[in-house]
């Protein structure tokens, strides 16, 4: 089990690096052990987006092991909400980091000038970027790709404009289609002059139970190849969903105004990949396939050529800027999402902000003064599209002021009660009920990944589940921190159903390390209340939590919610927070 971590100091230019089995022993690693770096920088006083701001990227004991443990956590302090940051993404950066003998990177400081870091193995050189500063995050890639050949398998992580000009809601780009999406890390590298990072190794770690790694390997990797829940992320990815969720009326729509999109077929996993899908590609050492890439085609000036764009495509970024907003136009879609990628930014915090914009332009909350002229109506493909132009550009007050998301700008404009963010941070795509919601606020992310609880809504909603609130709690609260433990050993959570907890044990024992499944449980509950209890010192309020009120008149997949019950759910809900987060300071 490697537990080296490499710490970086940009300003001093200087890095060390140091092992820490204790750290491993008790967070196991991924989410465990970035949170408590996180904690450890006491990160309660310090700006986002100062350079003693830390940015902390964090792979698990069996990254570059077995399949589909393909995850790389990134851990920081969140510019667009004040508190815990976390973001987690694909690609090749686990194995990167693996090859070079790194189980974590911290980084502090300030670059004097744009720059970014080669690490290779355990060696770093700093290099002057700004030759490639203001380039866009897929140019920045072609660029550095070409520059950097590294010595193994190389993983590119970078900024694009909306980084380097500090917008709340910028992503970090990793290698191809993938990112740390959420919660503004690419403004935390801006703030640095950090432009990208490049990672490659050639180090070969031994295998000391080759007989029991082989047969859990391929236990993993046929129950994968061969499994029905796998086999739907490798023949349409995660569009799969837009059909199912529009037939339970659980689809968001114009801003969360419906769960049912008259478009939703155009968008669907099922015509992507019959009319635009142009390849599909794999994180490393994955069997599923799950990422698919649509063609995008735009003529140039003189109409009888063209260019041809590679699209990373998922349910969240079609819901985000396709159906919420209206939009049912691949090709439309598409070239918006292309505008987002050259960018940077989150694509799900982006889409609510414009939906938000929408709403509050419709309700005379904001008019052409605020918007230099431009009419935002929902469905307006290329009016959203200057509207992103003049936010790259931050043309004026009010485009600036989109950068820094949906909740800062209803609170400046109005409209809280229809931006739907959570924790400030933008709702993913699901008006299933009211388990997703809740999940969605109590969640330490604010993510559907946290706890997944459309899943607990669509059960109700078939018939196959019937629950009472404090059941609904309790399976919300459990699934949380059972992925805590997979996001610890970075699981992909696409294969959550496979990495049972038995699974998880003896894959662990295989590289040795001996867990019980208490050992599992009391880790998942520390790390639960370490967290909270970041994103409490950092602000978080507890007591004055809710759902945007636009919700509540909302038919949901489970119909309209009683705001009654909803409020006691958030109370219990908040109680037993209060009790991790005190247990944890006894």
């Amino acid at each position: 089990m490697i537990n080296r971590i490499l710490k970086i100091d940009l300003t001093k230019k200087k890095a060390e690096v140091y092992s820490d089995e204790k750290l491993y022993e008790d967070f196991l690693g991924g989410t465990g052990v970035a949170t408590k770096l996180l904690y450890d920088h006491h990160i309660e006083n310090i700006d986002p987006l100062s350079p003693e701001s830390p940015i902390i990227l964090s792979i698990g004991p069996l990254n570059g092991i077995y399949p589909i443990a393909t995850k790389t956590i990134a851990m920081f302090k969140s510019p667009l909400t004040g508190n815990l940051g976390e973001s987690h993404a694909g690609g090749r950066l686990f194995m990167s980091m693996y090859d070079a003998n790194l189980s974590a990177i911290i980084i502090t400081g300030k670059l004097d000038m744009p720059s970014y870091i080669a690490i290779e193995n355990e060696e770093l050189r700093f290099v002057p970027a700004n030759s490639i500063w203001g380039q866009s995050a897929s140019a920045t890639e072609r660029i550095l790709r070409s520059a950097e050949k590294g010595i193994g398998k190389r993983s590119i992580i970078r900024i694009g404009p909306a980084g380097e000009n500090l917008s709340l809601m910028a992503n970090v780009a990793v290698d191809t289609g993938r990112h740390f999406g959420r919660l503004g890390l690419g403004a935390v590298m801006g703030s640095k002059n950090l432009k990208a990072i490049v990672i490659s190794g050639n180090y070969r770690h031994k295998m000391e139970n080759f007989a029991e790694f082989n047969k859990i390997y391929n236990e993993i990797f046929w129950t994968a190849v061969k499994s029905p829940a796998m086999k739907k992320y490798h023949n349409l990815g995660t569009p799969q969903n837009v059909l199912p969720l529009n037939k339970i009326n659980s689809l968001p729509t114009r801003n969360f105004s419906q769960g049912f999109f008259e478009g939703a077929e155009f968008l669907s996993g099922e015509n992507l990949a019959k009319n635009y899908l142009a390849q599909q590609i794999a994180c490393a050492n994955c069997p599923v396939g799950c990422i698919h890439l649509g063609t995008l085609r735009e003529a140039f000036e003189d109409s009888t050529h063209f260019k041809t764009f590679k699209i990373p495509y998922d349910y969240e970024p079609i819901y985000a800027m396709g159906t919420n907003l209206s939009i049912n136009d691949p090709n439309a879609l598409f070239k918006l999402l292309n505008t987002v990628e050259k960018v940077g930014w989150d694509v799900m915090e982006t889409g609510v902000t414009l939906s938000w914009a929408t709403e509050a332009f419709e309700k005379g909350l904001i008019g052409t003064n605020q918007t230099d002229g431009l009419i935002l109506n929902f469905g307006d493909a290329e009016t959203y599209q200057k509207v992103l132009a003049y936010m790259k550009e931050n043309k004026n007050e009010f485009f600036n002021d989109l950068n820094k998301g949906s909740a800062y700008c209803a609170e400046k404009y109005g409209g809280k009660e229809f931006a739907i963010n959570f924790g400030k941070n933008g709702s993913p795509g699901y008006i299933t009920g009211r388990d997703a919601f809740l999940g969605f606020l109590m969640g330490v992310r604010h993510s559907h990944l946290d706890s997944a609880g459309y899943s607990i809504d669509e059960k109700i909603i078939s018939g196959d589940l019937n629950a009472d609130p404090a059941e609904e709690i309790d399976m919300l609260i459990n699934e949380e921190e059972w992925r805590f433990i997979l996001n610890s050993l970075t699981i992909c959570l696409f294969a959550r159903k496979i990495y049972t907890e038995d699974l998880v044990l003896r894959a662990l024992k295989s590289v040795g390390i001996n867990k019980t499944s208490e050992d599992l449980k009391n880790t998942a509950q520390k790390i639960h209340a370490l967290k909270y209890k970041i994103k409490i010192d950092n602000g978080f309020d507890l007591n004055s939590l809710n759902f945007p009120e636009k919700l509540f008149n909302v038919q949901t997949g489970r119909g309209k919610m009683n705001k009654a019950i909803v409020q006691e759910m958030i109370k219990t809900y908040t109680n037993r927070i209060k009790s991790l987060v005190e247990t944890l300071a006894q």
